[in-house]
């Protein structure tokens, strides 16, 4: 999603600035809270406190930026003064609503995974469960994203914004596979593969500190923030017996 021409106010251009710090922050806990020295080094439940502070900065984000792609829609389809608006047939809007709803799926599950208290059972429930959902959400909106990109390029191969979406598509699928890989076995309460998580969980939080940072509007006024899918938060690390 570009800015049009004739539209490019100083406000938008520091809300741009502000998605892309917040999506850096979050990227950067996620990353810190998959570094497995870390983990040893201050406890589960502060790492899985990472994980739910990063989560809160990529909510932040993702309304913010929803909130850009509904100010950017032609004023026909966004209803002035509106909070929420409908609009699926338009790619950059139906990512960053997908992207918007996912980040409250991770919430819940991040926060969730604080509680010391959770057995297996209810772990793959509270945890497990939405973050999986949240990964399907994004890995929904990387793709919307990616695709808007490419149709939005002008006919131009591998704009600013291409590249944000396919660091983006590369991250979601390393989440997804971590969220797989964090399943609580019920019968021993064990993740079922708890390397492979965090590794997804860490390279995953590269792509999107890297999307995060391509993100950030260029010295000229010329580039929009287009819609990023989020990183999905494998955070059922945290309730490991």
């Amino acid at each position: 999603m570009t800015l049009p021409t004739a539209v490019r106010p100083r406000q938008m251009r520091g809300r741009h600035w502000w998605i892309a710090i917040l999506f850096i922050i979050g990227s950067s806990l996620f990353g810190l809270g998959a570094m497995p020295y870390y983990s040893e080094a201050v406890g589960l439940r502060a790492t899985a406190l990472t994980f739910f502070i990063g989560s809160v900065f990529f909510s932040a984000a993702a309304f913010l930026q929803y909130r850009a792609t509904v100010d950017d829609l032609p004023m026909a389809r966004r209803r002035a003064r509106r909070f929420w608006v409908w609009a699926p047939r338009d790619l950059a809007w139906l990512a960053c609503a997908v992207q918007l709803a996912g980040t409250l799926w991770f919430n819940w599950s991040t926060g969730n995974a604080l509680r010391s208290n959770l057995g297996a059972t209810a772990a793959d429930e509270r945890v497990w469960r939405p973050d999986v959902l949240g990964s399907v959400a994004f890995l929904v909106a990387s793709g919307l994203a990616w695709i808007d990109a490419a149709h939005g390029g002008g006919g131009r191969a591998r704009t600013r914004e291409w590249w944000i979406g396919a660091a983006n598509m590369l991250g979601s699928i390393a989440f997804g596979v971590s969220a797989v890989a964090a399943y609580v076995v019920p019968a021993s309460g064990d993740v079922r593969n708890a390397e492979v998580s965090n590794l997804g969980t860490l390279l995953g939080a590269i792509c999107f500190l890297i999307g995060a940072i391509l993100l950030l509007p260029s010295p000229t006024p010329t580039a929009g923030a287009g819609c990023t899918a989020l990183p999905a938060i494998s955070a059922v690390e945290g309730v490991r017996p």
